[in-house]
């Protein structure tokens, strides 16, 4: 009943958001010994109540946690090691406690008396209490058994005085922590739950009455205007968002962006003062190290003048920069002792007639970023139809965006060596290009595979996304055609802010001597092969000069460049012009730090179920030629080669890393994955 009523909760974005929020219950807890000692089941710092499992609400011995009330004063740090002291061992086989933290919030849950306890930010309660009147606002629309605390930072101050309010305050049925939330609490799930439901629906009654008698006019931006601009404007921000590393090899960390084009945060920033209150603190302390503590802000942007734009761009980075450098300053005595300030880059950007572009390290913390800015400029519209938005003091949200209680939410975030990285494949729904995709996504990359529409390619992506959620998206794709190779660059870029690195893949075969060939066969191999290598390497170079922040291209050549086979002219000729043309890529975009590569695999046949489209056009005259049969001819590839070995998608897509993850200085080179053939090495 915990995990479903926090479920439930965790299901309204009104309420919570991606970790935030609070639940716990009481109850025991058996000792190896069979012993039932008393325990308090709080949720995991970060834990999301969304899909929230049991296993994440930790058992800590109540009756020791709740002795820690007779302190005056518990600093973080301390804090933190009494609360993981007195996390009761779980039977995972080792007898081991829990890696996770609990709570920042785990004391008042442990001092209050409620079996079942529910803390949300609901966006009305928050409307509310972010006035300068709030505290009243609150009363007048919830009742006097409502306890009202002005606001104090989370944690054992906190804890101590809601237990002493509500001492003082018999017959209190909840809590509103000013410009933090609302904690209910109840003998059953149901009974907290219903609480927590309807006192939020009367401050969502009490705000909708406010706002629904304000005249609202405006005339914002088309969205589909808008979202159309995210996909010029969000590689050059992303540029400019990316951290210096002082690795030559990886100069840059690179942030994901998500955008915000919805007709509300279009509306949004189009209105009169949007500025004046976009630029104000966040709803709660709960989102500092989501979104930092107030947007960057774009004046004007001028859509028409790409030039002018990213000036205008970086204009805002820098402006932002300087203000967080200052605001980092002023408060430097705050700092925790050994913690180093963060970067000074914005997390949201606000641009009117276009929305918000919402960045994180990786796909993850950009849309956590994304719907915090969402919930918040939703909420500041309101508050600013009827009232004015009075958020916390600027020492307040410094004090809690640095604080290393705060950070447990972000631990283990971004696995993976291409974590925050973005690629684009192309011919992705064969068996190297899927083999790739796979690799790829493994090492924590996002990847847009690209193909011809249908259903090779809605079945990849469908069998990609069951493993690796929404770190994959299908882009349809057609190397032939400029303006295909144009949109689907853009498309990434409105989906994720640009592209890093490219695997071009895309190519197709047919078997013909150069008596026999027709004309027309072999000019269809020319614009697949050759000028669909062409598009992209062309596409790449602009999208990596306006993104400046260098990439990769990796183009799946093929033995035949170096070793062509009798029939197979259109192929082997067609690639070699391809392979040609990256030697050539490798020259002309090294100055923009962009390297590229290629592999030459030899016959690769499927990769799991799905068959090689080369091989169907070509294996079954290489067959007939051999008097094979498809295993026979498998073995035939395996015995020519010096190891005797099978190539397969995954040693091609092993290649494909060696060059994505840059472990050496190294452009225009070739890495044959073929088993060893001598003729094909490269010369």
């Amino acid at each position: 009943m915990r995990t479903y009523s926090a479920r439930l909760l965790g299901a309204d974005r009104a309420l919570v958001l991606h970790g935030g929020g609070n639940t716990s219950v009481k109850g025991t807890h058996t000792t190896i010994v069979g012993e039932q000692l008393p325990a308090l089941y709080m949720k995991a710092s970060g834990a999301d109540m969304a899909t929230i499992d049991p296993a994440a609400h930790l058992p800590l011995d109540l009756a020791a946690l709740r002795t820690l009330r007779v302190l005056d004063d518990l600093d973080d740090v301390t804090m933190a090691r009494e609360l993981r002291a007195r996390v009761f061992p779980i039977a995972t086989g080792s007898g081991a406690a829990p890696s996770r933290t609990p709570s920042i919030e785990t004391l008042a849950h442990a001092f209050l008396p409620g079996r079942f306890i529910d803390h949300t930010h609901a966006d009305a309660v928050l409307a509310l209490t972010n006035q300068p009147d709030g505290d009243r606002l609150v009363r007048e629309a919830l009742g006097d058994d409502v306890i009202v605390i002005s606001y104090i930072a989370p944690g054992f101050a906190l804890a101590r005085a809601a237990i002493d309010a509500f001492e003082r305050t018999p017959g209190a049925r909840a809590f509103v922590w000013s410009r933090h939330g609302i904690v209910t609490w109840g003998e059953t799930a149901r009974a907290s739950y219903e609480a927590m439901i309807d006192l939020v629906s009367k401050a969502e009654r009490c705000v909708e009455s406010r706002y629904a008698s304000v005249r609202r006019v405006a005339a914002p931006t088309q969205t589909a205007t808008a979202s159309e601009r995210v996909g010029l404007v969000a590689p050059l921000l992303r540029g400019l968002l990316a951290a210096k590393t002082g690795d030559a090899d990886r100069p840059y960390r690179r942030v994901v962006i998500q955008p915000l084009v919805t007709p509300e945060a279009v509306g949004f920033v189009d209105a009169d003062l949007a500025r004046d209150i976009a630029l104000t603190p966040p709803l709660t302390s709960d989102h500092l190290i989501r979104t930092k503590a107030w947007p960057a802000w774009v004046e004007a942007p001028d859509y028409e003048n790409p030039i002018r734009l990213k000036e205008q761009l970086a204009a805002a980075v820098h402006e932002f920069a300087k203000q967080y450098e200052a605001y980092v300053a002023r408060h430097a005595s705050l700092m925790p002792a050994g913690m180093e300030p963060f970067d000074p880059l914005p997390r949201v950007v606000l641009l009117p007639g276009l929305g918000a572009l919402c960045a994180g390290h990786d796909l993850e913390a950009s849309t956590i970023a994304r719907d915090i800015t969402a919930q918040t400029l939703d909420v500041k519209a309101r508050v600013a139809a009827f009232g004015t938005y009075d958020g916390l003091a600027e020492a307040d949200l410094f004090k809690m965006e640095y604080r290393p209680f705060q950070h447990a939410k972000l631990e283990g975030r971004g696995a993976g060596e291409l974590a925050g990285e973005i690629a684009l494949v192309t011919g992705a729904a064969g068996a190297i290009g899927s083999g790739v995709c796979r690799e790829l996504l493994e090492h924590g990359c996002l990847v847009a595979a690209t193909d011809l529409p249908g259903a090779a390619l809605d079945g990849l992506v469908s069998e990609l996304a069951a493993e690796f959620g929404p770190r994959v998206v299908g882009v349809p794709l057609d190397v032939t055609d400029s303006h295909s190779v144009t949109s689907a660059f853009r498309a990434i870029a409105a989906t994720w802010g640009g592209v890093d690195l490219v695997i071009v893949n895309a190519g197709i075969a047919h078997v013909a001597s150069l008596e026999q060939m027709e004309l027309e066969a072999f000019r269809r191999l020319e614009r697949v092969n050759i000028e669909g290598t062409l598009l992209v390497l062309a596409e790449s170079a602009r999208h990596f000069r306006i993104q400046g922040t260098g990439g990769d291209i990796v183009l799946v050549s093929t033995k035949n460049v170096f070793a062509p086979g009798a029939k197979f002219g259109a192929y082997s000729a067609t690639k070699a012009a391809a392979h040609q043309l990256a030697r050539i890529a490798s020259l002309e975009m090294a100055d923009l730090d962009v390297r590229v590569n290629m592999v030459s695999p030899d016959a690769v046949f499927s990769a799991g179920g799905r068959k090689s489209g080369l091989w169907a056009e070509v294996g079954p005259d290489r067959m007939r030629a051999r008097g094979l049969d498809e295993a026979g001819l498998e073995a035939y590839y395996r015995s020519r080669n010096l190891l005797k070995a099978g190539v397969t998608a995954k040693h091609v897509a092993n290649a494909v890393m060696f060059f994505a993850t840059r472990q050496t200085p190294t452009t225009g080179s070739t890495i044959p994955v073929d088993g060893g053939l001598p003729d094909a090495t490269p010369r």
